[in-house]
């Protein structure tokens, strides 16, 4: 039993010496570890802060500017939208007035129509129909003149062609 006691002494000597080792790799590395993070703290500390700084007060700068720049694309875009809709007010008025002259052309036109078409009517029935009828009356004088003057007999027999009156000279 003492050989046991001595073999386990020895095992937890031997754990204990290799926590130790591992304790001291770790402790290295991590001082490694350290300097590298302080190293890379100090770069960041010399050049992205400047950075910062810099574009911080880039945009301390340009921020009246772009604020100024806001101001005036709202007050453009409210002036715009007020004139549209002048100008959508002036066409819709133009429409409107055009679609009325447009009614009162084609009630004059209508009228004119119709009173041309009522003018020609009285036109024909005063003024065509009693000179058909004047034609008619000369047209059978003539004939019975021609009839008994004799110029309508040849060789005892009626020969007379009658000329058919145009009825395109009486069109007016």
């Amino acid at each position: 039993m003492d050989n046991l006691l001595i073999v386990f002494i020895a095992i937890t000597a031997a754990a204990v010496l290799l926590q130790a080792g591992l304790l001291v790799a770790v402790y290295l590395s991590m001082r490694k570890t350290g300097a590298r993070v302080e190293s890379l703290a100090d770069e960041v500390k010399t050049k992205v802060l400047p950075a910062i700084d810099t574009a911080q007060a880039t945009l301390s700068e340009v921020r009246p500017n772009v604020a100024t720049i806001v101001a005036n694309v709202r007050e453009s875009s409210a002036a715009l939208r007020e004139e549209i809709q002048r100008v959508d007010a002036t066409v819709n008025d133009l429409v409107d007035r055009a679609r009325l002259q447009i009614i009162r052309a084609d009630e004059m036109l209508t009228r004119t129509f119709d009173r041309v078409e009522q003018t020609s009517d009285v036109v024909q029935k005063t003024v065509m129909s009693p000179v058909r009828q004047f034609s008619g009356v000369i047209q059978g004088v003539t004939a019975g003149v021609e009839y008994f003057f004799g110029h309508g007999r040849k060789n005892g027999r009626n020969t007379e062609t009658r000329r058919p009156v145009p009825q395109d000279e009486m069109f007016i």
